[in-house]
């Protein structure tokens, strides 16, 4: 894994006002975005993909992040495509972005709704088309004559997209041909290198492609730049590694860690043997224990699947005084409990601090051991956080 990058003073200075907001009045999380690591990961993705360009995929508020601080730290580090799924995404990038050249996909294509297309070409944003209605509502809207469009090839997952049997009436469409800048297609288990989906997708792709032989094309997401065999094409376009996830799962993680969050201790107490923590009593402490309750829970995006009881006792943890500290039991709207008996003693009491996500838990740690995927923890990041941004 990429080491952490070091903090400058200034940053340094804004994380302790906001960690020291907490031994305050607050209980709220700290969640702390470094914009700098963040930068850092599109221009590392960006090495690793020969001539094609780089995109950025920052749907779902830049995975959790904030779409009107990744964009412009994006933008700065050099990227001009950006892929979001809904035209409100489009319209919060265009407003980061302004007048600059920069390109904005809109990913979930298009419903026959006549207020889409004004707001579209409102806001200069690209329909990535998925079916033939599709293109006959667009085409056929005021307005689009000469506008571009993406267009989405189905490669076997099901879900948008057009099917390869659709693709020769639309190749002998001389205006679709007119207004096509792009073609992409979506892998289905790029995190899996050896699944042979892999290879069937890359050769159906490259059949499709074969039908629009002039037009600029995409397919790797952020683990397909990374597949030996997979090409880059004209344009990638990575989402999850921008924001520290692992694109290489069965090897170390070359992204830095981008998401820090924390939350503080409010109250800590001493039990006995056999004591229960948490709801329907499913934790027991099998020890004298020292149990510390922070203030976070699934309301904040803390996946309630993370909690550790008597039957699962393998669970989510957080640092506290440098010491791995597992959760102990169920994980509540806004609380969780810790067993925090082997922490360091100072360490453990109301208002310090105990660390969920960071270069020592990442997000596919805690996803981990939720049960998910690492994308659902970014995505799941709570609104309720006091949020930091360094860097950028």
């Amino acid at each position: 894994m990429t080491e952490p990058r070091t903090l400058t003073a200034e940053e340094r200075h804004a994380r302790a006002r906001a960690i020291d907001a907490l031994s305050g009045a607050s209980t709220q999380a700290v969640l702390t975005i470094d914009l700098d690591a963040l930068a850092h990961n599109w221009r590392l993705l960006s090495k690793n993909c020969s001539k094609a360009e780089c995109g950025a995929v920052v749907k779902a508020d830049a995975y959790g992040v904030g779409i009107e601080f990744a964009v412009p730290a994006l933008a700065r580090a050099g990227c001009r495509t950006f892929f979001v799924a809904h035209v409100s995404e489009g319209i919060r990038v265009r407003e980061r972005l302004g007048t600059t050249g920069a390109r904005i996909f809109v990913l979930n294509g298009l419903l026959p709704d006549p207020l889409i297309a004004p707001l579209m070409l409102q806001h200069r944003l690209t329909p990535v088309i998925g079916s033939i209605p599709e293109w006959r509502f667009w085409r056929d809207a005021e307005g689009t004559r000469n506008t571009k469009i993406a267009l989405h090839i189905d490669l076997g997952m099901n879900r948008l997209g057009v099917p390869a049997d659709d693709l020769a009436a639309l190749a002998g469409d001389a205006r679709l041909l007119e207004n096509l800048s792009l073609i992409i297609g979506h892998f289905i288990s790029s995190e899996a290198k050896d699944d042979p989906l892999n290879a069937r997708q890359i050769a159906a792709f490259a059949t499709a492609r074969a039908t629009f032989p002039h037009v600029s094309a995409s397919l790797a997401n952020s683990s397909g730049i990374f597949l030996a065999d997979s090409p880059h094409h004209d344009l990638v376009r990575p989402g999850y590694a921008l924001y520290g996830g692992n694109p290489t799962p069965d090897a170390p993680n070359p992204m830095r860690h981008v998401a820090t969050l924390e939350a503080p201790i409010i109250q800590v107490r001493e039990v006995g043997v056999g004591a229960t923590a948490g709801y329907n009593a499913r934790w027991t402490a099998q020890r004298p224990s020292r149990l510390a309750t922070i203030g976070i829970g699934y309301a904040d995006g803390l996946p309630r699947s993370a909690m550790a009881i008597d039957t699962k006792p393998v669970g989510g943890e957080a640092i506290v005084g440098g010491v791995r500290c597992s959760f102990a039991g169920r994980v509540s709207m806004d609380l969780t409990v810790l067993d925090a008996t082997d922490a360091p003693p100072d360490a453990v009491r109301p208002g310090a601090v105990a660390r969920l996500l960071g270069a020592d838990i990442t997000v596919d740690d805690l996803a981990a051991r939720a049960g998910t995927i690492g994308y659902e923890i970014l995505t799941s990041l709570g609104r309720r956080y006091q949020r930091v941004y360094i860097g950028g």
